[in-house]
């Protein structure tokens, strides 16, 4: 390596369940590097069983960083990640002369760090958006094409959700978010690699590993969240807390639960694959190859030899 300006940032991506934590650990012992999470759940404390988090044990082996970052009350949005994900690999870089690993499933996430999104600071403004949504889309769209008529040619008439954001940044700071917006990728090199495999195998996982859960004790996970924070709260409606909730009320049976959170996993996985898959920076490999980590350690020491 040629100094710390230029020691890089690896990144492991792919859908969940793909095998990414596993080959991300391997490879951090073999580079004596750190795993930096890309998974916009896991930065929330106690929401452990359901989200995949790294195990104690796994934790004890490589540092993970962007783990429980935040209470499960609060909202840790995007820029707040990128902000805290680029200080650490700051850090990193005139510390260490490994590169760290940036991995999960979070395409947003990811983006935000290798294009170096630029991305408008203002948090939230629930009054403000009550206001606007009692306008109904079509009012709140003409509105936004009054005073950003650029963010409305990538925003659908019908995408209340980009509409509202846009409205609510620009009444927040006075300047259209499309002049907010834009890219500033980081000056350092980057090798992307993604992890995928056979819907059939990927789908067998994800059945595995949702049986794993419920034996960790998934069930009284979810019990205990909803006993401390309420049934209402945010995070209990995303994958898998969702269906377990329903369980838990009544609704369903606990193999209803299991069934259902294996088919939303399987949708939201495509959804991932889906997104990963308009990069062609991203390198990828067969997760299901006996010598995958042989493969991908080459892929690596390649890359380190070139920084």
């Amino acid at each position: 390596m040629k100094g710390n300006q230029t020691v890089g940032l690896i990144v492991i991506c792919g859908a969940t369940a793909s095998g990414k934590s596993g080959l991300a650990i391997a490879l951090a012992q073999k580079l004596k590097s750190v795993i930096l999470s890309a998974d916009s759940r896991q930065v929330y404390r106690e929401f452990d069983i359901g989200t995949a988090k790294p195990t104690v044990a796994e934790r004890q082996l490589i540092p993970h960083y962007l783990i429980d970052i935040c209470n499960p009350t609060e909202t840790l949005t995007v820029a707040d990640y990128q902000q805290q994900t680029q200080t650490l690999i700051n850090d990193f870089h005139h510390k260490t002369s490994s590169p760290p690993l940036l991995v999960g499933g979070t395409g947003l996430y990811i983006k935000a760090i290798v294009q170096g999104m630029k991305i408008p600071r203002v948090a939230p403004q629930p009054e403000l958006r009550s206001q606007l949504s009692s306008l109904g889309q079509t009012q709140l769209y003409a509105m936004l094409q009054q005073v950003d008529l650029t963010a409305t040619e990538k925003i659908h008439p019908n995408d209340p959700v980009r509409t509202l954001r846009a409205l609510e940044v620009f009444y927040v700071t006075g300047r259209p978010i499309s002049e907010q917006q834009g890219e500033n990728p980081p000056a350092y090199p980057i090798l992307q690699i993604g992890l995928d495999c056979d819907r059939t195998q990927l789908t067998k996982r994800i059945a595995q590993r949702t049986e794993q859960m419920i034996a960790a004790g998934w069930e009284a996970e979810v019990k205990t969240l909803i006993e401390k924070y309420g049934s209402e709260l945010p995070l209990l409606d995303t994958l898998g807390y969702r269906e377990m909730k329903q369980y838990l009320a009544g609704d369903i049976s606990l193999n209803q639960a299991k069934e259902l959170t294996v088919l939303h996993t399987r949708q939201f996985a495509k959804r991932q694959r889906t997104w990963f898959r308009a990069y062609p920076a991203i390198e990828w490999f067969d997760a299901d190859q006996p010598d995958l980590l042989k493969k991908v350690w080459q892929r690596v020491q390649e890359f380190i030899e070139i920084l």
